[in-house]
């Protein structure tokens, strides 16, 4: 395979990658809601009231702290809620 094809081919599957990505996102949170209070520390999946950004949670089972589940299983996990501690 010539070089300029190569390179044709790379971009490309890096371009489908990336839009399959912004596709799927919506799809993903179907069927999710925000569990409250289980996260492990540095594990949350968005900004918290002490930080900023996803990841950033300073404590294990930090209660403003969240990750998506699967509707209907964060009230069956110990220790979650799906409204946050104020």
């Amino acid at each position: 395979m010539k070089k300029s094809n190569l390179a044709l081919v790379a971009t490309i599957s890096a371009i489908a990658a990336v839009g399959s990505t912004f596709v799927s996102a919506p799809a993903m949170a179907a069927g999710k809601e925000k569990c409250y209070g289980i996260a492990v520390a540095g594990k949350n999946d968005c900004a918290t009231k002490t930080s900023s950004c996803a990841g950033t949670s300073t404590i294990d089972k930090q209660a403003d702290a969240f990750i998506a589940v699967p509707t209907g299983l964060c009230k069956r996990i110990s220790g979650g809620k799906l409204v946050k501690k104020k």
